[in-house]
């Protein structure tokens, strides 16, 4: 008796019907690239075989998708002893591949209509039902498709009640107790890392299949029914053109728009930078996890916990308030790359695949290198394909690259990834544009054991702590120990022979919620307003800079990309909503805009004395005086001149961040 029929009778049906079924799909594949790669811009082979590659790894987990109930339920329902669980089995393998069958076709017939895969947007042919019938009817041979697929869907079935016979007539082997254990565990083991499909910290993402800048790879990568069903959990497409259309003039207007068309809603500027320091230098923008502005030295913390960035500061340019639209990391990524605020209410925007090709100013720094330093996955968040696809010719450094040793769940430490960078920043080409994203500040708040001289403050206690905005001892050392890593950062970058061109740009996240104490305005310091979440420090330092200066203007996370490529003296296209902080044509209008995330968002302007909030419903309105020793009281019926302009803002930047992303594609940019 051969190694194959020692196997239980489950595990031989699964060992020919996945890998079978699985190259059938890849097939469908080749099939996909043969008729949609366009010869005038053919996929090269590196990247042809990639998306092969990774195509193949997605269509193996939707065929594991299928066979986990049979895996699970066979041996109640055994189809090799009764004839009615053979029925029961076939009838719903026939089932699911007829579901997936059908996909394809739509998916291949949607790529030659529209040359995009099929995507949850899809559905909105259902609202017209009969035209796209009608449509279906007159541009395709749906009766000739239908034939195929009938007998595709009949040639499976009968192979697959074949396959079942067959090994029902084959010698039944009987195990015990454990060996039949081991049989099942070692299956299911091997059926979760193929559909898991990667031995890291993450499985396998939509986000892996952006890795080219070719469109066309990115495409032939997808599986259709699994992009799909991604671009449903993250992706529902929720603008109004008609709201866009009612705030245009005044979003325009806040923009600057020189050429203000309301028909094709432009927001387009070429900028020119006004403000420059250098002639191309290089570029490292620092992303410091959870730096809230009340918890740093720069707020006037009595406890002084971080005094490098301080007198970074001190000798840079600091804005004093610079706020980031909302909370959480991913969020924050995305717009810092594209200059938008993340307005997604289902995920994270960077979780979308239909929005994941956005311009950025990032590609007009055109002969600059550019990497971006995070210590574990870039499929965290799936901010993967947010940057390989929004960034040209990214080297994307991740917690596999490094020599440093992981720390904890979100990777490498923090010190040791401010090393790591700048060792690859001392080999690249000048000049470069790179990003650092810090993780350490954030629960578990691990301090490694090798900190290159970091001492933890052990004689405070948390009563002490929490005065001043930290909500223990351990929290506080994790930012004193991130504040030691800059500091230890900068001296190794000023021993390098990049640090004379560059300019370091430091900004947080986002901030913490929570009570941050005396040495902040009363509207930061009380929670309810959440100004603690959203207002970090934002310190630019350079040898370049010949007068240190400290800014008390309002500018927001939108406003990073514009006002680094000004000071590089790097020209720019504007599409979406960052200005210039530097320009002073926009002084008279300086506001920031927040937003906390729920099914009727709470939506917010804040400007140099009042903060405007309300429901994205126009409900809860109310105006609050940042500054005021009742920073709770609504002051919206004295200042109603002032309430208007403020609403029609908001709504207009809310409704307009919705809006852009889905008309703001790499390619149409250049236009």
């Amino acid at each position: 008796m051969n190694l194959f029929l020692k196997l239980p009778k489950l595990l031989r049906f699964l060992l020919v019907f996945v890998p079978v079924l699985t190259l059938f799909f890849v097939l469908l594949r080749v099939a996909f690239y043969i008729a949609y790669d366009d010869p005038s811009s053919p996929l090269g082979m590196a990247d042809l075989l990639k998306s092969m590659w990774i195509g193949l790894r997605f269509d193996l987990r939707m065929v594991v998708v299928m066979v986990l109930p049979f895996f699970f339920l066979s041996p109640i329902f055994n189809p090799f002893r009764y004839k009615f669980s053979r029925y029961l089995w076939l009838g719903y393998f026939t089932l699911v591949f007829a579901v997936y069958t059908f996909f394809y076709v739509l998916d291949f017939g949607h790529y030659a209509y529209l040359e995009t895969r099929l995507d949850f947007t899809a559905m909105r042919f259902l609202e017209n039902a009969a035209i796209s019938m009608e449509m279906l009817w007159e541009s395709y041979p749906v009766v000739w498709i239908s034939l195929g697929m009938m007998a595709t869907i009949a040639l499976f079935a009968y192979l697959t009640n074949a396959l079942f016979l067959k090994i029902a007539k084959e010698p039944f082997v009987k195990f015990g107790i454990l060996k039949g254990l081991a049989f099942g565990v070692g299956a299911f083991l091997i059926l979760f890392v193929a559909g898991y499909s990667k031995f890291s910290q993450y499985p396998l993402r939509w986000s892996d299949a952006a890795f080219s800048k070719h469109p066309f790879a990115t495409q032939l990568t997808y599986n259709p029914i699994h992009y799909f069903l991604d671009t449903w959990k993250n992706g529902r497409v929720a603008y109004d053109e008609d709201k866009v259309r009612k705030y245009y003039d005044v979003v325009a207007d806040f923009l600057g728009v020189q050429d203000k068309n309301i028909t094709i809603l432009n927001f387009k500027r070429e900028v020119t930078p006004k403000y420059p320091i250098g002639e191309k230098p290089n570029i490292v923008i620092v992303i410091l996890e959870s730096f809230a502005s009340y918890k740093s030295s720069v707020s006037g913390n009595p406890l002084d916990p971080s005094p490098h960035f301080d007198e970074l500061a001190m000798n840079g340019l600091y804005f004093k308030n610079y706020f980031t639209p909302t909370v959480g990391t991913a969020r924050s990524i995305y717009c810092t790359v594209t200059s938008l605020p993340d307005v997604e209410l289902k995920g994270t925007s960077s979780r979308n695949p239909l929005i994941v090709d956005q311009h950025s100013i990032a590609q007009d720094f055109k002969d600059y290198e550019k990497a971006y330093f995070i210590g574990g996955s870039a499929s965290w968040g799936n901010i993967r394909g947010m940057l390989n696809q929004s960034m040209n010719n990214l080297h994307l450094y991740e917690e596999e690259d490094y020599d440093a040793p992981r720390t904890d769940v979100w990777g490498i430490s923090d010190i040791d990834l401010f090393r790591e960078a700048n060792k690859a920043l001392q080999t690249m080409p000048q000049p470069f544009f790179s990003i650092i994203q810090t993780s350490g500040n954030h629960r578990p708040y691990t301090i490694p054991d090798e900190s290159y001289g970091f001492k933890i403050k052990e004689n405070i206690t948390d009563e002490e702590v929490k005065k001043y905005g930290f909500g223990s001892v351990k929290e506080y050392n994790s930012f004193r120990f991130m504040d030691y890593s800059i500091g230890h950062f900068m001296e190794l970058a000023k021993k390098s022979d990049y640090y004379k061109n560059t300019i370091f740009v430091f900004w947080g996240d986002h901030g913490i919620s929570g009570s941050a104490g005396k040495h902040v305005t009363p509207g930061e310091s009380t929670s309810a307003l959440r100004l603690g979440s959203y207002r970090v420090p934002f310190v630019i330092y350079s040898p370049l800079i010949k007068e240190a200066k400290v800014y008390d203007k309002v500018v927001s996370e939108v406003d990073a990309l514009p006002t680094i490529a000004s000071m590089a003296n790097i020209s720019y296209t504007a599409t979406t909503l960052g200005r210039d902080m530097f320009d002073k044509k926009f002084d008279n209008s300086r506001y920031a805009f927040t937003i906390k995330h729920a099914p009727n968002p709470m939506i917010g302007l804040i400007g140099e004395k009042y903060y405007y909030r309300t429901k994205a419903d126009g409900s809860d309105a109310k105006l609050f005086d940042i500054y005021s020793q009742t920073p709770l009281k609504d002051h919206a019926s004295e200042n109603q001149e002032l309430v208007k302009k403020m609403d029609a803002l908001v709504h207009g930047i809310y409704e307009t961040a919705k809006y852009i992303p889905y008309f703001n594609k790499r390619e149409d940019a250049k236009r």
